[in-house]
């Protein structure tokens, strides 16, 4: 059965174990950072080719108490990815979809797809996801770990969370999880809501206005190009 992460971010705390562990995972080198100041902990500043994952941070006031909401920002792993679309237009094999579990993966053969073609893919992601190791020419991002989960193991961002932030497994069952949490969060939450259900393979739980976390969280229904608001 196809498989789907659950995220539920008012369950995380910013530890970032989920960000170390992929990057440690995937055997990745070291990038340099700096904090910039202004006013967020977030670092890296973006998802680049050495992490694929990145909890994105966002501050705001809310009356007299000052908020952090903190994204954990990964591919989603589309039902329907249209990065693949736009690499099949160029390079056929270049992204596939396993069909065991839904990941979205991107072959080695992504590094003969051109740099327009690249720019095709990124602008067709509705998330901004896919990027380029220029050292290496492939084009990459989030995995799910699949050969972990293809023993029956979890990926290692959701392995590491401590809080339960992180969850994965059948999507029928994170899907139910998933509204069994809402319900609950509610209560404390009004705004609360899951981002794009029915399109993506990373469901989140926010717990307030979508305009209030990273402004790639969600995909903007209304555009005809898949395009964020």
């Amino acid at each position: 059965m196809a498989k789907t992460f659950f995220i539920d971010t008012s369950r995380c705390t910013a530890c970032r174990g989920c960000q170390v562990a992929c990057k440690e995972w995937q055997g990745f080198e070291a990038n340099y950072t700096k904090q910039l100041g202004w006013g967020s902990h977030q670092n890296p500043q973006d998802l680049n080719p050495l992490n694929f994952k990145l909890v994105r941070f966002n501050e705001f006031k809310d009356k007299d108490r000052v908020i952090w909401n903190f994204f954990p920002d990964q591919c989603r792993h589309c039902t329907e990815p249209p990065c693949k679309l736009a690499a099949d237009g160029e390079v056929k094999g270049a992204v596939v979809v396993d069909k065991a579990t839904g990941a979205v993966i991107f072959t080695e053969k992504t590094k003969k797809i051109s740099k327009e073609g690249f720019l095709m893919m990124k602008e067709y992601c509705p998330y901004n996801i896919p990027r380029r190791n220029e050292k290496s020419g492939i084009i990459n991002k989030c995995d799910m770990c699949l050969e972990r989960v293809e023993k029956d193991l979890l990926p290692m961002c959701v392995k590491t969370c401590p809080t339960g932030a992180m969850n994965f497994g059948d999507r029928d069952k994170m899907l139910a999880l998933a509204y069994e949490r809402l319900a609950i969060v509610k209560k404390e939450f009004p705004d609360a809501a899951l981002l794009d259900v029915d399109s993506v393979r990373v469901v989140y739980l926010i717990t307030h206005k979508r305009d209030m976390y990273h402004n790639l969280a969600m995909l903007d229904e209304n555009s005809k190009t898949g395009a964020l608001a």
